[in-house]
């Protein structure tokens, strides 16, 4: 492979990483602040697409983030309606939700599975164009996702060292204990996962424009790509470290798993695999940290067993 193939393999590895990236983040505020699973991950997503390419083709593409996610916020507000209000468990909430916005989706687009936008301006061809005769031409996908993100990380650390973030992770941490110190958990958890919720609108939104079409499967295993690039991440950076360097690192996890879906094609891997090679992501950045920490004992062990044998041989 030659260094020209190798540098777009990780320019577009980046490009979609940084794009998963924000549903990342999305599950970095849920799951790891908030200690909430929220499964309607890969509907919410699909849901930001869908409204987003609406949009763009409506002639409006700096519009279309915005509507992104605010549909992602409705949705994050149902979830969590469901959960605080309605006694459902968190995690049949979030089922429920992503199976119902399935037909909102489909709603949204007239009942048709696909949208193309070859011919549709998106942000990312308004970059280009601002960038032309520009040595950064060639990069505008890339610097439009590398400002978004960086925008996106800066807000998160704002955000979470506010009085209501602090709340939320106090939520995260321990319910009953907010609860005693007469802050409503209703409120943080609604909250929270409405930002959650808009952070992966706006991914959907941009993968759609991205990709010029969107698609109703389009996010189907998404929370399954996330939940993998989150552990990664927890992989390169050590769980108490600062907030932003933690968030950095769920974007890190995001550009190597993109990195890794991207060698299995280049190795001719056929499409139907992919989702096995997911899954085996998801099993080695979940089970990682354990077998670390167990090969030292099994080594002791082999060694014990070694030398105890040594005299009857």
């Amino acid at each position: 492979m030659s260094i020209d193939k190798i540098l777009s393999l990780a320019q577009t590895a980046a490009e979609l990483g940084m794009v998963n990236g924000l549903t990342v983040l999305s599950l970095f505020l849920s799951y790891s602040m908030l200690n909430v699973c929220d499964l309607s991950t890969d509907g919410c997503f699909t849901l930001g697409a869908a409204v987003g390419a609406l949009v763009a083709i409506a002639g409006l593409p700096w519009l279309s983030l915005p509507a992104a996610m605010l549909a992602g916020m409705i949705s994050g507000f149902v979830t969590a309606t469901l959960q605080t209000r309605m006694g459902v468990q968190s995690l049949l909430a979030g089922i429920v939700v992503n199976t119902g916005l399935y037909s909102v989706n489909m709603a949204l687009t007239g009942n048709r599975a696909t949208l193309a936008m070859n011919k549709t301006p998106t942000v990312f061809t308004m970059a280009k164009d601002l960038l032309k005769n520009t040595p950064l031409a060639g990069q505008s996908t890339l610097l439009v996702m590398f400002v978004i993100t960086l925008l996106v990380i800066c807000f998160l650390c704002f955000f979470l060292k506010t009085k209501l973030g602090l709340a939320i992770r106090a939520t995260g941490s321990n319910a009953d204990m907010v609860r005693s110190s007469s802050i409503n958990p209703t409120f943080t958890t609604t909250v929270g996962l409405c930002v959650s919720n808009a952070l992966t609108g706006l991914s959907g939104c941009l993968m759609a424009q991205q990709q010029k079409n969107f698609e109703i499967n389009m996010g189907s295993g998404m929370v399954t790509v996330a939940l993998a690039s989150l552990l990664i991440g927890g992989v390169f950076v050590a769980k108490y470290r600062p907030i932003p360097l933690r968030a950095v690192g769920a974007v890190l996890g995001a550009v190597v798993f993109r990195l890794v879906y991207a060698l299995a094609l280049r190795f001719n891997m056929p499409a139907f695999m992919l989702k096995a090679v997911s899954a085996v992501i998801v099993i080695l950045a979940i089970s990682g940290p354990y077998l670390r920490k167990q090969f030292p004992l099994m080594l002791r062990r082999f060694r014990a067993a070694r030398e105890g044998g040594a005299p009857d041989a």
